[in-house]
């Protein structure tokens, strides 16, 4: 078989003025590729050079994000009243009938981590603590009666065995979409029924409700038959139609995987290995929804009915102030094509620290008229979103943070503690101190002014991926995550963090949270 050396030299990427160790990428990189190999890349739709990208990033790693402090109420994140909040709530109200929106829930991951206990509980043929917790209350489960008959054994491997196992409900292979979680008296709802139910109160215009679910291809089938059995029922008790759409993570969105000692990895029968990228994959599905507010949720974030209330204010509260903020950036991009003057400058400046999550440099300072404006339009010529954020409670993750862009600019992200170099104390102090946590809360706005959407890949930060140690029949090896959905992948997005009520945050990691009050229906 015929193989290739190709020497290349990229520009991959140039990232925007403002933003996080933004860099301009300009790299050399060796590396055997056969025809089939080339053949298989264009199959996937990868780019040569996305590979050496990748294998570079492998070979020298991803630099450190540079905190310069924790964002805190009153510095970096917002605090809403409750008039504030009403009077969002009720700008959101009277805009959305000439709104297109959309949530989006990212809905592929499997439930395996979930089950983690109740796996280990058969493998290892004795009992632990959430095993025991769940065994003890397994009649709170909204799935204890579907189990119970399918299992009416008092074993305790035999119960377990029968959620986990294909002979049973197959828990343990499905994602949390489709699990029971919440009881009700007419039966139990899954997250994605949860979903449907709370789209109905804020991503609805008053006529349709639209949702858009990422799915892995082997389970699209059985939910998009749930939907379908789901949406006369709710279409008939909310008044509206529903909008339901599935997409799947891309192909070429893809990393390769390498050796311990930086070379491709490839199987048995010589072929790269490719892997998923992570959800940062999945800013190409939300980069092709067409909307003017989108909504993202993670899956598993869901309550009943009766817990539903707070959730709701403060998605339409976010979305009132969205709104309100893409207006302002409109009003102000449309004053730079005119006159401009000293005081719309700092009235500006002014603004995008307050409001956008941008501190210039005192270089900005030093330059002439034409060039602050320029450098103004490129600061709120871009994606906006806000992130609703909750207090810390020790939940592992990230949180919101001042990052230095290393040229005396600072922007707010959201920053994972795998970004954050543990070993340098001053770094690990100031995100262990952090006071506030990302719970997957988002309203965005992709397009532009002028009503156009931004092509949001050319606006991420590439060097902000992450690096894991893997194993593949028995052979260890190195994967890559492209950067992440709401960290990396949204960068160079203008952010505005939220305080967002703790009641909002309920996720299930573990299958005893769903005995948590927030998932009884009571």
């Amino acid at each position: 078989m015929a193989s290739y050396c190709f020497l290349i030299e990229i520009y991959s990427f140039k990232m925007s003025n403002i933003g996080v160790n933004s860099i301009n990428f300009k790299f050399k990189s060796m590396c055997m590729l056969s025809e089939r190999d080339l053949a298989d890349l264009k199959n996937r739709g990868i780019r040569v050079e996305d590979v050496y990208q990748q294998v570079e990033f492998f070979r020298n790693g991803f630099p450190w994000m540079s905190l310069e402090k924790s964002a805190v109420i009153g510095d970096g994140i917002l605090k809403l009243s409750e008039s504030e909040v009403g009077h969002w709530i009720n700008q959101f109200d009277l805009l959305k009938a000439n709104l297109q929106i959309v949530k989006m829930v990212p809905a592929s991951g499997a439930a395996t981590r979930m089950f983690k206990s109740l796996f280990e509980h058969i493998s290892e043929g004795k009992s632990n603590k959430e095993s025991d917790l769940f065994l003890s209350r397994l009649h709170e489960f909204a799935f204890s009666k579907a189990l119970l008959n399918l299992c009416p054994s008092q074993d305790s491997n035999e119960i377990i065995k029968t959620l986990l196992e294909a002979k049973g409900l197959d828990y343990g292979s499905l994602p949390k979409g489709l699990l029971a979680f919440h009881p009700y008296e007419d039966g139990s709802r899954t997250p994605l029924e949860e979903h449907l139910y709370e789209a109905a109160e804020y991503a609805s215009d008053g006529k349709k409700a639209r949702l858009h679910f990422t799915v892995s291809p082997e389970h699209r089938a059985r939910f998009e038959n749930l939907v379908s059995e789901l949406l006369p029922k709710l279409e008939s008790k909310f008044g509206i139609s529903y909008e339901v759409q599935f997409s799947e993570q891309k192909p070429a969105t893809d990393t390769v995987a390498v050796q311990l000692d930086n070379e491709l990895f490839r199987e048995k029968d010589g072929s790269i290995l490719f892997r998923p990228a992570g959800h940062g994959a999945l800013l190409e599905n939300l980069n092709e929804l067409q909307a003017d507010l989108i909504f993202i949720k993670n899956i598993d974030n869901v309550v009943p009915d009766a817990k539903r209330e707070s959730t709701i204010r403060y998605k339409k509260a976010i979305g009132g102030l969205l709104l309100s903020i893409t207006e302002k950036i409109k009003g102000y991009l449309l004053r730079l094509d005119g006159e401009i003057s000293d005081g719309l400058m700092a009235e500006i400046l002014d603004y995008a620290e307050s409001h956008l999550g941008i501190k210039m440099s005192n270089e900005f300072g030093q330059l002439s008229v034409e060039e602050k404006a320029e450098w103004l339009k490129t600061i709120l010529h871009r994606p906006t979103r806000i992130c609703g954020v909750v207090k810390n409670m020790g939940e592992p993750g990230g949180g919101p943070f001042w990052c230095s862009d290393g040229h005396g600019n600072v922007a707010l992200q959201l920053v994972e503690s795998a970004q954050v170099d543990m070993q340098n104390e001053i770094q690990k102090e100031i995100f262990s101190n952090s006071t506030h946590f990302n719970p997957v809360d988002l309203v965005c706005s992709t397009k532009n002014y002028q009503g156009k959407p931004y092509n949001l890949m050319g606006f991420r930060d590439m060097s902000t991926g992450f690096i894991t140690e893997k194993t593949k029949d028995g052979r260890k090896l190195k994967a890559q995550e492209l950067p992440g959905l709401w960290n990396g992948a949204m960068a160079h997005w203008n952010t505005i963090f939220v305080e967002v009520p703790l009641d909002t945050f309920n996720p299930v990691k573990t299958v005893t949270d769903l005995l948590r009050p927030a998932h009884q229906n009571d």
